[in-house]
């Protein structure tokens, strides 16, 4: 394919990246184009692996942490985590609407509300946030904890946003394009 980053072809890749990409066959039944980007890197991958782990072992469920890639990949203009994102949340149960409520920031839940909207001001301010919008997050009912949670939400998304960036990763999904609503809010 045609990227910046060679996206390796499963079949012919050795080491570790062949063992990496067996595994992630293994559990999602296919090998999306950014894992074989990531491949050419192993630690890479392996980092981005272990950070979707510790994403979906905390408190938020995987309706929600859908949410916050929407918002993310949006607020970062990354087609490809959109197009993912946006299959992927539809599987957790993201209807059309709440999926392009949520790369807006909105939701008809105050606390999701206040944490998507959180996650693109970090992500916009490169974590630079002022004390309100902490105050405004804690105040819809986030803890410290859960603050930090997203953060981590945060820096793995931005990961791929940026690899798909440089890479100019080829989507695999039904595409979705920034900036483009069907509903808007």
């Amino acid at each position: 394919m045609s990227t910046r980053i060679e996206t390796l072809n499963p079949e012919t890749t050795t080491g570790e990246a062949k063992e990496l990409f067996n595994a992630v066959q293994k559990k999602l039944g296919f090998i999306p184009n950014l894992i074989k980007v990531f491949g050419n890197s192993p630690a890479t991958l392996k980092s981005y692996l272990s950070l979707g782990e510790l994403t979906a072992s905390g408190n938020f469920n995987n309706k929600f942490r859908e949410q916050l890639a929407l918002a993310i990949a949006e607020e970062n203009s990354c087609n490809y985590c959109l197009s993912a994102h946006t299959a992927i949340g539809k599987m957790n149960g993201l209807s059309e609407e709440q999926t392009e409520a949520s790369r807006q920031g909105f939701a008809n839940d105050a606390k999701v509300q206040a944490g998507l909207q959180f996650a693109q001001s970090v992500t916009k301010n490169r974590g630079n946030v002022v004390g309100e919008e902490i105050a405004a997050v804690k105040a819809a009912g986030y803890t410290d904890g859960d603050i930090l949670e997203i953060v981590l939400n945060v820096v793995s998304n931005t990961l791929t946003n940026y690899v798909n960036h440089i890479a100019e990763t080829e989507i695999d999904f039904p595409k979705v394009e920034t900036g483009k609503f069907v509903v808007t809010q």
